[in-house]
């Protein structure tokens, strides 16, 4: 194999004008129709067997090597956020209210990339690469289902099969140089969650003649935490967080309900299934102990992101040859950020991986889904070079 570290290295003016453009537009997700049309556009003129519209607004590539094999699915998430920019950059995002503030601009490019250089190489391909660029992996934005099981549910795993499958992400967590492959868990289920107290709305003076859904509601959030500290052992690992609080409408006004909103988040099946009954358990039992109804309804958005032994080691040695002067870390490392990337490796065997991209000098330290969020570029060359020398060498 030549030097593919050398390839995306030469490749980069091309993945950095890519990246800056999509940063430049960034669409939400379902909604990434200029994004997407981009990424077809670049697909057909490698050659690439191009469908649109795979999970509304996905795109996939089809490349046939040169000999039969498995086929390989790389995936590549397109969509932005709803925040308000705060970087100053050139490249500063020109849609008011969205940004791509968690990297999604710089796997897109990356996958754009990477299908330069598997094109290049297709003669040493036994088997088929699937290009998988996916909308909305950041929610469901509307939709019942995110981007992943909508790709899914087009087809997306079949026709060919897809027999296994390779992610990444830039990650604002560590700093450029640092690569994460590891075996086993890497990012949390997550469940989204809505709970709705309904009381006796009174005056604010004349509480004893109310039920008051506010002193439930928090009533409710202090005892949901001790589902971490008390129902969860010390070598398990669970959130619960309460992000959204809302009643009222006056000062002198006890409401007459009160919704609250979060998100729960479990690696483990068991702790999964133990931390959803106790905070069912919690809500319903506090809520009748103050005569107060409610209303629960948890969603969930993603399972535990797990990563196959057999096709994590091939990709671990593929990264020591491939980046021999990164920062190799091949141990547990546990976030509990959720990635609909678990709904496609429930099914399918794959390896999800990590590419550090902050560099404080530059002062691109910010962490994911912050308004300033910004990454050292340097990263996407380690990133394209790392997933195409791995798919090369998954299906020589």
């Amino acid at each position: 194999m030549t030097d593919i570290l050398t390839e995306a290295q030469s490749l980069f003016s091309f993945t950095r004008a890519l990246r800056r453009d999509f940063h430049m537009h960034p669409e939400l997700g379902f909604n990434e129709i200029r994004t997407g049309g981009i990424v077809a556009k670049e697909l057909e003129t490698l050659g690439i067997e191009v469908t649109k519209g795979v999970g509304k607004t996905g795109v996939v590539g089809l490349l046939e090597g040169a000999k039969p094999g498995p086929a390989l699915l790389l995936r590549f998430d397109m969509d932005a956020l709803p925040i308000v920019e705060e970087t100053g950059a050139e490249y500063a995002s020109q849609n008011a209210g969205v940004m791509h503030a968690c990297g999604h601009d710089g796997h897109t490019a990356i996958g754009l990339t990477v299908a330069k250089i598997l094109n290049a190489h297709k003669n040493e391909i036994a088997g088929t690469v699937k290009f998988c660029f996916q909308p909305s992996e950041e929610g469901t934005n509307g939709e019942d289902i995110g981007g992943a099981e909508m790709m899914i549910k087009d087809g997306v795993l079949e026709n060919p099969k897809v027999d296994m499958t390779l992610a990444l992400h830039l990650w604002n967590e560590k700093p450029l140089g640092w690569v994460h492959v590891a075996k086993g868990p890497v990012m949390a289920g997550a469940e989204e969650f809505k709970v709705k107290i309904i009381g006796r709305g009174g005056h604010g003076a004349m509480p004893q003649a109310a039920i008051d859904p506010v002193v439930c509601a928090a009533q409710i959030i202090s005892a949901a935490q001790t589902i971490v500290s008390r129902n969860v052992a010390p070598t398990e690992t669970a959130v619960v967080s309460f992000t959204v609080i809302q009643g009222g409408t006056a000062f002198n006004v006890i409401p007459q309900e009160v919704v609250m909103e979060g998100t729960i988040r479990t690696f483990e099946p068991q702790v999964r299934e133990r931390t959803l009954r106790r905070f069912e358990e919690i809500v319903k039992g506090v809520a009748a102990a103050m005569e107060c109804l409610s209303e629960i309804k948890i969603k969930r958005l993603s399972p535990a992101l797990i990563n196959a032994d057999k096709i994590t080691a091939k990709v671990q040695e593929t990264a020591r040859r491939i980046l021999p002067n990164a920062i190799h870390d091949n141990a547990p490392y546990l976030t509990m950020g959720a990635e609909d990337m678990a709904f496609i490796q429930e099914k399918v065997d794959g390896c999800y991986f990590f590419v550090g991209s902050n560099n404080a000098e530059k002062h691109l330290d910010y962490g994911h889904h912050h308004p300033k969020f910004d990454f050292d570029e340097q990263a996407l060359v380690n990133g394209a070079a790392l997933m195409s020398a791995a798919a090369l060498d998954i299906l020589k």
